[in-house]
């Protein structure tokens, strides 16, 4: 576990400290002098007595007792030195910033175990090996450079690149985002992503901790403890962003040859994010552009108000704002008259609010004061401004330092200009203020932060169904795919209505399930996977000569045993699937139903077990969610009955984690209810 040692560390030593500050042992050790660490400084080398002015050991075993280690060596050094430390100097915290471990070879893998056991055997704290190292208010104990500005309040970065999170703390820096703390836990040996955010969490206090946290992963290890701690942060008020890469097949052989760990399936990924209430970004920049929102209060609404002095930026501002779903609602009346007689002539205020290339920071003042006094459909406020050349606007950026500090909506500065401002925009982020440089990309990353779903519930309301039903029949049921009546009795303890149906080997029996059942029927093939490929599925069978014909022809089908037979139901057919990941459990899935499927691979997935509420999330995000509505005439399906199905399905796998697999496809759905008409569930025990 994370300790004192690793975070606020009475002394250091840097075994591998070297004068050449262009090898990590000699660049950690300049920043550790650079940071004015406070604490006690020492370095191992076996060929000086002093390096960087710092008193130098030749050995590890003539160190005084330390708290923290810094390990710049080569790999199949590192287990005896960190035996030595932590057996006889008393060291609980080390970071290893050495390559050559798991994500090498066997041999390196071997080594990285010995040093775990070495560590944990005396409750010491691990980061890496194969990492840039940790920053804190307290040290900066990385060999990388720039060093961004420290702050308590500053963001909480998690990475399991070091090269990445030097990067995404570059593209934070350049808006003015600071940080509180830096992990690069590189291959996650004892500490990942996920101890670091448990630590986060269960040490959070709401007077002192940060915010704001940042993840970068390659793999998760560890989904339940990452769900557990994320969603827990953001219940206590913090907001949490994340790159999840290695999604696609070669980013995830990427990520193998990078850290030695595996990727993650993709969509179980964003199952859990959106279950957790963490905003997933794509890259860098929009990472850190959605940290520099998060620096901002919530926004309480989606309408924007525009303020800008370009025309081009508002326009694509407004293109990528409305495209992401928010508002820019135009702005008319009596007070919009009364703001456009203050601006000069051929300003407009309709939204965006065009104040021109001369517009002055008075002008600007009065534009913000009208927006948070006399606009109610207003929830926040963009300004654009960079700078024409005319004349310098350290006065415009200071009227937006003062009416951010006063302002109840939020106000969110774009500066596009750079060169011809860059003392202006030092001079507002060193007020401690975060800017955005680019306007599309700010708009984008804004409208992911609104449509991020505060996390599920940590103890959601969940349908009954009848467990012990349930394990009765996985119990006995062996491996592969159901028998019809197992599958019927599993539908029926989870509560999942199902069309009347039955099935027949027999001719005479086959004929009377259909009169028991009713006309019109649909007659099924019982055996062959996939159906309706080998002409195994007759639709509007009415009488008991077309039965017998059917059903003869239909044993005559390769791997057909039998013939299932099942009341024919009208409706817009839907889906509903399960699928056991490794590591996270079960995904749920549901969407429109048949070759829809195929053919529109419009699905939506969430982690089991889903409440209702959730369920009813998933199927409000549906590209196809006016069909489930009901368009053009066509009869909607009961939207609340289709997501107790699908809750109900994700109580079924939770209860019965030997199901592998699952599709009920189609369900037929109507304003009365949503029926199962075909299933198929597959087991797979563990041996």
């Amino acid at each position: 576990m994370i300790n004192e040692q690793l975070l606020n560390p009475s002394g250091i030593v840097v075994v591998g400290g070297s004068d050449d500050i262009q090898k990590p042992g000699g660049k950690v050790l300049r920043n550790l002098l650079d940071g004015d660490f406070k604490g006690r400084l020492y370095v191992v080398n076996p060929k000086v007595d002093e390096v960087q002015g710092v008193k130098s050991y030749r050995k590890v075993d003539d160190l005084p007792q330390v708290d923290c280690a810094i390990l710049a060596i080569a790999a199949k050094y590192c287990p005896d030195a960190v035996e030595v430390l932590a057996k006889q100097k008393g060291t609980k915290a080390f970071i290893i910033l050495s390559a050559g471990f798991s994500e090498e070879n066997a041999e390196g893998a071997a080594l990285e175990s010995r040093i775990v056991d070495t560590v944990n055997s005396v409750g010491g704290a691990l980061i890496g090996p194969n990492c840039i190292g940790v920053l804190t208010t307290h040290y900066n104990g990385v060999f990388t450079t720039p060093i961004p500005a420290l702050d308590p309040r500053g963001v909480d970065l998690i990475s399991g690149s070091g090269a990445t999170a030097l990067f995404i703390m570059d593209a934070g820096m350049q808006k003015g985002v600071k940080f509180s703390s830096v992990f690069s836990v590189g291959n996650s040996a004892q500490l990942g992503v996920e101890e670091v955010l448990e630590y986060l969490d269960e040490s959070f206090d709401p007077e002192k901790s940060s915010r704001v946290k940042l993840l970068y992963v390659e793999s998760i290890a560890k989904p339940e403890k990452l769900l557990k701690h994320a969603s827990s942060l953001i219940r206590k008020g913090c907001r949490i962003a994340a790159i999840k890469s290695g999604g696609s097949a070669a980013g995830s052989r990427a990520a193998s040859s990078h850290t030695g760990a595996l990727a993650s399936s993709d969509v179980a990924v964003e199952a859990l994010f959106r279950k957790a209430g963490i905003v997933r970004c794509n890259g860098r920049d929009e990472l850190a552009t959605v940290a520099g929102i998060f620096m901002y209060p919530p926004l309480q609404g989606k309408n924007m108000a525009i303020v800008t002095h370009a025309g081009g930026p508002a326009v694509m501002l407004t293109d990528a704002l409305s495209n992401g779903g928010m508002e820019i609602p135009h702005l008319e009346g009596e007070k919009a008259l009364q703001l456009l007689e203050q601006l000069f002539n051929g300003s407009s205020v309709g939204n965006p609010i065009d104040f021109l290339a001369t517009g002055t920071a008075e002008q600007l003042g009065i534009i913000l004061d009208a927006c948070e006094r006399d606009f109610d459909a207003v929830d926040g406020i963009a300004v654009i401004f960079g700078s024409p050349g005319l004349f310098p606007v350290f006065d415009v950026y200071d009227m937006l330092d003062r009416k951010m500090k006063t302002a109840r909506k939020p106000i969110f500065p774009i500066f596009p200009s750079y060169t011809i401002v860059k003392e202006e925009i030092k001079a507002f982020a060193d007020k401690g203020r975060v800017y955005f440089p680019d306007e599309v990309l700010f708009g984008n990353a804004l409208a992911k932060v609104w449509h991020t779903a505060a996390p599920q519930p940590e103890n959601p309301v969940l349908p009954a169904v009848n467990v012990q039903k349930i394990r009765a029949i996985i119990d006995q049921a062996g491996n592969g795919y159901l028998a019809p009546e197992q599958i019927h009795g599993l539908l029926d303890a989870a509560g999942i209505e199902r069309a009347k149906e039955g099935v027949a080997d027999q001719e005479e029996d086959c004929v009377r399930l259909a009169t028991e059942i009713g006309y019109p029927l649909v007659m099924k093939v019982v055996g062959p996977v996939h159906k309706s490929e080998v002409n195994g599925v007759v639709l509007h069978v009415k009488d008991e000569q077309t039965v017998r014909r059917e059903f003869r022809r239909m044993m005559q089908i390769k791997d057909t045993y039998a013939v299932m037979l099942a009341q024919q139901l009208s409706g817009t057919e839907v889906f509903i699937g399960a699928k056991r990941e490794q590591k996270f459990g079960h995904m749920v899935l549901c969407g429109l139903g048949g070759i829809f499927i195929e053919v529109l691979k419009d699905v939506k997935a969430g982690l089991a077990p889903l409440s209702c509420t959730e369920a009813r999330e998933m199927i409000r995000q549906l590209k196809s969610y006016k069909i489930i509505q009901g368009v053009r005439g066509q009869e909607g399906v009961n939207e609340a009955k289709f997501a107790e199905a699908v809750a109900r399905i994700s109580v079924l796998v939770k209860i019965a984690p030997e199901i592998f697999e699952m599709d009920l496809n189609p369900l037929l759905g109507n304003k009365a209810g949503v029926v199962a008409v075909d299933a198929r569930i597959r087991i797979e025990k563990e041996n």
